[in-house]
């Protein structure tokens, strides 16, 4: 990977967080933790290495089919996009628009979470790990609104809760 590259965590990623399948070692799963793809590999293997984490950590990661780069998983959608002229051609874009909800809702979640809860919003991040599509990010989106009414001022909770509005 680059060190420009953003890595993001693949379906298989999302599955290990969920169900510790695998046995990452505790360093391994932290990594793959804090792979969100709005972290550039650079950034990331500057906190790899607060961590103490191998150095290849992400390599590891990724030949595991953890993570990939978002420049190969853009790659292989357009790979997969029919041609123009196809009869399927506009089904397709339905779900990128779905992919593009749920990934602007999980950004905005995670980052509110990392922002606002710190320490205190961990099993909340991880429960919107565990979400692979919007609908279940929303789901989580009420008691996410509640630690941070709890956490913050209401006025703080129903800002944030707008922007979540704006982002659906």
């Amino acid at each position: 990977m680059r060190d420009s590259d953003l890595p993001v965590k693949t379906n298989d990623g999302r599955d290990e967080i969920q169900h510790r399948s695998r046995k990452l070692p505790p360093v391994l799963r932290s990594i793959l933790l804090i792979v969100d793809g709005e972290r550039s590999v650079r950034h990331l293997r500057d906190l790899i290495a607060s961590l103490h984490g191998p150095a290849d950590a992400l390599e590891q990661l990724e030949s595991l089919g953890l993570i990939a780069s978002s420049a190969a998983v853009a790659a292989t959608v357009s790979a997969h996009a029919p041609t123009p002229g196809m009869a399927f051609a506009l089904p397709v874009a339905a779900p990128v628009d779905t992919a593009q909800r749920y990934q602007t809702l999980y950004t905005l979640m995670s980052e509110t979470v990392r922002e606002h809860l710190g320490l205190r919003g961990y099993f909340l991040q991880l429960k919107i790990e565990r979400c692979s599509n919007s609908e279940e990010l929303g789901e989580v989106l009420p008691e996410l609104s509640a630690a941070l009414a709890k956490a913050r001022k209401d006025d703080i909770a129903a800002e944030i809760e707008a922007r979540f509005s704006a982002g659906t």
